[in-house]
């Protein structure tokens, strides 16, 4: 049966929702505030709930947020190939979602900014797996040329997933260079994607990201309320009113991937990808993808 492999960065959320950002050394008081397991945790459990088995290939930290990350992940059922680090904590993002549902994140790493090759040998790829990788990883010093090294080792049948995340915007880096030609999968929302290629449209930038990817990659885009594409083919989205939109690019990664794990065509799995979305915005926090009932109820109506 297939696994989603993450090989990125479960942190912990502080989620605080607002009216609006203070100004520079300005006050607002909070409307809400929790600690949530956030970061990559949000893809697996999108895929978890939606039949995906999944194993977390990163490190997690000792302390209190360690614990609230793997209390996350138990719950979830996803399966942790790493001990817990002795020396570090798992990192903290500060989350803060304006009433426009626009965010803003402030993140300090911990514990799962490192890995070593000896830490990816612990779990062994099978042919139907899909292994998910973040830009952010790219950006880590004591991760990132191990990270690379393994992937580019692996079996070519292996599905690689590529999320560059807000970050990564030079394609013409080494190690971006070094991972382009095994993309098998590249997930992004628009300005993540438009950041990329320097494209001043989206039409134009999947056309763009063809010539970066290897022949027959799928190319996924996500377009906010519009939906998403699926290299050429634009897939609707479903009207909702959305209250917060952290996670849901990840929800909608996580559902994708997990339909086609299930043996749905791209523009199926993407349909079901936008629902899961479209439900994800209308909850608070970090990790609201629905389950495969609630999608299901979705795509019904």
């Amino acid at each position: 049966m297939s696994r989603l492999l993450h090989t990125g960065q479960v942190i912990v959320d502080l989620v605080m929702a607002l009216e609006t950002l203070p100004a520079t050394g300005g006050d607002v008081l909070a409307q809400s505030a929790s600690f949530e397991a956030g970061g990559g945790f949000n893809v697996m459990a999108a895929a978890r709930r939606n039949g995906l088995p999944v194993v977390y290939l990163g490190r997690h930290g000792n302390g209190r947020f360690g614990d609230l990350a793997r209390a996350a992940m138990q719950a979830e059922g996803v399966e942790m190939a790493q001990a817990a680090s002795p020396d570090k904590d798992t990192g903290l993002c500060v989350s803060l979602t304006e009433a426009t549902t626009e965010r803003t994140f402030i993140s300090h790493l911990g514990a799962e900014g490192e890995l070593t090759a000896e830490d990816l040998a612990r779990v062994v790829p099978q042919a139907d797996d899909y292994v998910y990788v973040s830009g952010y990883s790219l950006l880590l010093e004591g991760k990132a040329q191990a990270l690379l090294d393994w992937l580019l080792a692996l079996p070519r049948e292996i599905t690689l997933v590529f999320d560059p995340g807000p970050l990564v915007k030079a394609p013409e880096s080494a190690l971006m260079a070094a991972l382009l030609p095994r993309i098998d999968i590249w997930t992004s929302n628009g300005p993540e994607v438009l950041a990329f290629t320097g494209a001043a449209t989206l039409a134009q930038a999947l056309s763009a990201l063809q010539r970066y990817l290897p022949e027959g990659a799928l190319r996924v885009v996500r377009d906010g309320p519009n939906g998403c594409w699926v290299n050429g083919e634009q897939v609707p989205g479903f009207k909702v009113t959305a209250v917060d939109s952290n996670g849901a690019g990840d929800a909608h990664a996580g559902v994708f991937i997990a339909g086609l794990a299930n043996g749905l065509a791209p523009a199926q799995a993407a349909r079901r990808a936008n629902a899961a979305a479209a439900l994800a915005v209308t909850r608070w926090g970090p990790a609201t993808s629905p389950g495969t009932a609630e999608v299901d109820a979705l795509l019904a109506r």
